[in-house]
């Protein structure tokens, strides 16, 4: 048998580039389609019965979570969050009392569109290794670096854009964000403290309906997608 799947969903963040003017509520608690974000993304990742239990951390004195998450099954709220993503990842992953050599899955409450069929190839691919790895989709469109001007094109063969859920197992994760805030290191995923820490994930393919929603326009667009 497989080591349990644990869920972890950092949620304690107020998603300042997504409130529109003289909006102050936290973006995961913004209804789509009549729900709260953060409720679509916690029911995306219960799809799959392989997936044991659902942690949602959030701030301390958060009191929207419970209600929006009410009635869900294996679904439980920390208020462990911290100022950081990353350290409240770390602070969940502590809280949850996952074995070493358990599977963790950390996705982004601002993705509420994560398709059954990809989060099963996910963990499908990651079972199978060693390490783990996350979704991604390669990238389609030119890049371009530089600001306010172009300073160079880039090659786009072999370049992907991250998504989550990304599924290592906890005891390695674990040490990766350790030594990242050792280091100083500004971590914007779980996978680039796993990266910096000598692994190698796996790229296992995403879909574009698990886009993350940052700014006021991808609300209105994603509802359309409903």
């Amino acid at each position: 048998m497989s080591p349990p799947i644990i869920a972890l969903v950092p949620a304690a963040g107020v998603g300042a580039r997504a409130q529109a003017a003289g909006q102050a509520l936290p973006k995961q608690y913004r209804e789509i389609g009549g729900q709260p974000m953060l409720r679509r993304a916690v029911a995306a990742l219960l799809a799959d019965a392989r997936v044991a239990q659902v942690r949602v951390a959030v701030a301390p004195g958060d009191d929207r979570a419970q209600a929006a998450l009410h009635g869900l099954p294996r679904t439980v709220v920390r208020a462990c969050g911290g100022p950081t993503r990353a350290q409240t990842v770390g602070r969940a992953l502590a809280d949850s009392g996952a074995g070493a050599d358990d599977w963790v899955l950390v996705h982004d409450a601002a993705r509420p569109g994560l398709p059954a069929d990809a989060l099963a190839r996910l963990i499908d691919a990651c079972l199978a290794d060693a390490v783990g790895g996350l979704l991604a989709l390669p990238v389609a469109d030119t890049v371009k670096r530089g600001s306010p001007r172009v300073q160079a094109t880039l090659a786009r063969d072999g370049l992907w854009l991250a998504q989550t859920p990304q599924m290592f197992r906890a005891g390695l994760l674990a040490r990766a964000l350790e030594r990242a805030a050792e280091a100083g290191m500004e971590v914007t995923d779980e996978s680039s403290a796993m990266e910096a820490a000598g692994h190698a994930p796996l790229l296992v393919r995403g879909a574009a309906r698990n886009v993350k929603l940052t700014w006021p326009e991808d609300f209105e667009l994603f509802e359309k997608w409903l």
